[in-house]
């Protein structure tokens, strides 16, 4: 399983980009960002971005990540699923169709 981390573009030189991962410098492949300019979020993959996301997303991924490296230490998770608590399971949109339609099974 592959987890994307939220990092923080600060330079850009030609399709290499120099990022902040939690405070800690490092380089990333923006070659399926093209568009990235410094300041942006982005999520990264094994080093390469995939896609550009709002702050507020980055931020959200984070606390989640951070939640689960404390429960991992022996920790709580505390607030890193604020954002999830009191709400609904949503399906996706194209499983909301079917259901909506009467389809029960494939």
């Amino acid at each position: 399983m592959c987890l994307g981390i939220p990092v923080q573009l600060i330079a850009v030189e030609g399709i290499r980009g120099e990022v902040l991962e939690n405070g800690a410098p490092g380089l990333i492949d923006l070659s399926l960002t093209p568009e990235a300019v410094p300041g942006d979020w982005l999520l990264s993959f094994l080093g390469a971005a995939r896609a550009v996301i709002p702050a507020e997303e980055a931020q959200k991924i984070s606390a989640a990540l951070g939640g689960l490296a404390a429960l991992m230490a022996g920790g709580d998770l505390g607030d890193a699923f604020a954002d999830l608590e009191g709400r609904e399971p949503q399906l996706p949109p194209h499983l909301q169709a079917a259901r909506d339609a009467g389809k029960t099974s494939a």
